[in-house]
């Protein structure tokens, strides 16, 4: 009876013991957090606060007049705004083209790379190469070859007996947006690669092994083991390129400036703010264009959380 309750009295006291140093691990994790919070509150959530707030005013870029509320009048206008729809069309559009390409490519490098062959780790730094360079860089390097007169691509099209003459393929409306897409799918093709062939490299060897036993061919091992497995980096990968081509802007600055049929919603965005001076209106637009992005934010986390589960 006594060694009983004895037993009784320790487990409380190991109890109460194990919840005290839980709630000190607990503090000090939110004492080590508080500095992170700050910095994402001062760049991230303030200026996010401030935008929203600035969208439902009038604010001018150094206008005489006191800024007033008005409510939800640039949200109705944006609403009507031809331009804008316009531009969601146009970003849409470039980012189904770019994000479908690049992850067919990218899957196909990723498995040309991850293979056994002489030179791999040199054929890996070598696909880099595009993505390492800066975007504004590549754009005009690009958009010279694309020149109708002294660029290269007409000069070995019509060399080549491909084209009949030269083409200008920035400026004639039909072949716009696919000339900027091409740099892009170049350019972002190997981050692509590289998130595919980390996913790559986790897929055990030994299910290979298995179903070379087992007699299946290369197209069934890729389809019933690796694509399968390889689904959470896909959809990394899906999301990181989705977004960034939903807020795609310097590469069609680059191209075509402000050109009406060629803005996107980005482009639209920066137009409205510091040529028009127009900040409140401007700051709806940025806040559509989170919405919009947060959109894709949802579906892809909900999708995510569906297939873990």
């Amino acid at each position: 009876m006594t060694a009983i309750d004895s037993s009784t009295v320790r487990a409380p006291r190991r109890r109460r013991r194990r919840s005290v140093l839980q709630r000190r691990q607990t503090r000090l994790a939110w004492l080590m957090l508080v500095p992170a919070l700050l910095v994402v509150a001062l760049v991230a959530i303030f200026p996010l606060a401030r935008t929203i707030y600035q969208s439902f005013t009038n604010q001018q870029f150094l206008a005489l007049e006191p800024t007033k509320w008005i409510g939800f009048k640039n949200y109705r206008d944006l609403w009507q705004d031809s331009q804008f729809r316009h531009s969601i069309w146009v970003t849409i559009k470039f980012t189904l083209i770019t994000v479908g390409f690049e992850f067919v490519l990218g899957m196909i490098i990723a498995l040309v790379v991850n293979s056994n062959f002489k030179g791999r780790g040199v054929m890996r730094a070598v696909m880099l190469v595009p993505w390492a360079i800066p975007t504004v860089i590549s754009a005009q390097m690009w958009k010279w070859m694309y020149d109708d007169v002294f660029g290269v691509i007409n000069d070995a099209g019509i060399r080549l007996h491909i084209l009949h003459h030269s083409v200008a393929w920035i400026s004639q409306p039909n072949t716009a947006l696919a000339s900027v897409a091409a740099v892009d799918i170049w350019k972002t093709t190997p981050f692509v690669a590289l998130l595919l062939l980390a996913g790559l490299q986790v897929v055990p060897r030994e299910l290979y092994e298995a179903a070379n036993v087992d007699g299946a061919s290369r197209l069934q091992q890729f389809w019933r083991i690796t694509l399968p497995l390889l689904r959470p980096a896909i959809l990394v990968a899906l999301i990181f390129r989705t977004l960034d081509a939903l807020r795609v802007f310097d590469v069609f600055y680059v191209f075509f400036g402000s050109r009406p049929d060629t803005q996107t919603m980005a482009i639209y965005d920066q137009n409205t703010i510091v040529s028009t001076g127009d900040v409140g209106y401007g700051a709806a637009i940025s806040v559509a264009i989170f919405l919009i992005i947060a959109i894709f934010v949802v579906i892809y986390v909900t999708f995510i959380k569906v297939e873990e589960q």
